[in-house]
């Protein structure tokens, strides 16, 4: 099912929908409108998609095995030491 409705476009809206249908891309500026909205349809559908994964995923973090702060800066000073007497710059 179709529905026709009117839309306002600016000037360079429809300057560039005419020139898609000049060049022979699509059969109407109608065309040009439609396939527009349905690339933005399926970009919105993309993204829900991917925001939903990320917070599932940000969930999956928070209830996943965590190291304390004392830990990781030990972890963190460690680390550093290794690499400044691995290029000779013990203090």
């Amino acid at each position: 099912m179709t529905v026709k409705i009117s839309i306002s476009l600016t000037d360079q809206q429809a300057e560039y929908a005419r020139k898609q249908v000049e060049e022979g891309r699509f059969p109407s500026t109608s065309a040009v409108i439609q396939q527009a909205l349905e690339a933005k349809r399926r970009e919105d559908e993309e993204y829900q998609e991917w925001k939903a994964e990320f917070f599932e995923e940000m969930r999956r973090r928070a209830e996943g095995p965590h190291v304390s702060s004392d830990v990781m800066d030990t972890r963190i000073a460690a680390m550093l030491a290794r690499k400044r007497q691995a290029h000779g710059l013990d203090d």
